[in-house]
């Protein structure tokens, strides 16, 4: 026979763990690998990342909101200030902040430092992530374990391959254990990140902006997608989603280099880019692109707002 009371569900292990580091070092590959989704777009290029990305995990060891931070660095210019103060903002705003390197044995370099220095004034734990072990020989490991082991006082020391995945799993558990307990899930079960389509189809362009354009003319670069038409998906007459994207330079001489010779350039990255929005809606996608010029977009805060990069 009930007594009338409701059996209290136990509590769980949920949170919020920053990524941190120097540009370039792995930060939304290991991302997308916890998430199992392209949520974060990768380049070689430093200085990829530029929002705060959220992504969700959810297991039976709990719950991490993992925030992917543009790479901190010396800042020059009021996009990369943005940026760099979008970290520090999430380093001081999370439960655990994982502080990624490289597998590098030239130790902590004076980028690193500065990383260190930011980090020394949080009253939290950090947990300090070797990335990149598949490019090192294994004998190099300890040595530079050894070598960072003094820097912070560190909660934990963790190797991984971000890439092939290795460490990747015990990192979670560890980051996961580190959580305060909450009596329910920060987020529900299916939600793996709070990204609007919209900003993640900017992102897929960027990335291919990124990938096929010479080295000084991704930084200048910004995408906002003026048109995301999904009534054919939503009354499911053939799935189409129409997109129309602007990619924004900064000078002249940018626009004619991305668009390209008789609009080469510009038809590659039309082409890649729809690809990689066709596996992120499930859908077939219509895709116009047009280049357009609005100077010192980064250096001001007009600009900013515009491209949708303001906080």
């Amino acid at each position: 026979m009930s007594d009338g009371s409701t059996a209290k569900a136990a509590p769980i292990k949920a949170g919020f763990a920053a990524l941190i580091g120097r540009p370039n070092v792995g930060k939304s590959t290991l991302l997308n690998r916890l998430i199992g989704e392209k949520i974060a777009i990768v380049s070689p290029k430093p200085q990829t990342t530029r929002n705060r990305i959220l992504g969700v995990v959810t297991r039976p060891e709990g719950q991490v909101a993992f925030l992917d931070t543009p790479g901190i660095h010396q800042a020059k210019g009021a996009l990369n200030k943005l940026m760099v103060e979008t970290a520090l903002t999430a380093a001081n705003e999370c439960d655990v902040v994982l502080f990624m390197i490289e597998a590098d044995a030239s130790g902590v370099s004076q980028g690193n430092q500065l990383v260190v220095k930011q980090l020394q004034r949080l009253k939290k734990p950090v947990i300090l992530v070797i990335n990149k072990i598949d490019e090192i020989k294994k004998a190099m490991l300890l040595p530079l374990i050894a070598q960072w082991k003094d820097v912070l006082p560190f909660a934990e020391v963790v190797p991984i391959s971000a890439r092939e995945g290795d460490g990747v799993e015990q990192l979670f558990a560890l980051v996961a254990k580190l959580m305060p307990e909450t009596p329910e899930p920060l987020f529900p079960a299916d939600v793996f990140t709070d990204q609007a389509e919209r900003t993640l189809v900017a992102e897929l362009i960027r990335e291919q902006v990124l990938r096929h354009c010479r080295e000084e003319i991704p930084y200048s670069t910004a995408v906002v997608v003026e048109v995301f038409d999904e009534s054919d998906r939503e009354t499911g007459k053939q799935g189409l989603v129409r997109i129309d994207a602007a990619i924004f330079v900064e000078r002249e001489g940018q626009k004619a280099i991305v668009i390209g010779k008789r609009g080469a350039m510009l038809k590659t990255i039309g082409t890649d880019a729809r690809k990689s929005i066709e596996r992120l809606l499930g859908c077939k996608v219509f895709l116009a692109l047009r280049v357009k010029l609005e100077e010192r977009w980064s250096d001001n805060l007009r600009g900013l707002r515009k491209m949708g990069y303001s906080q």
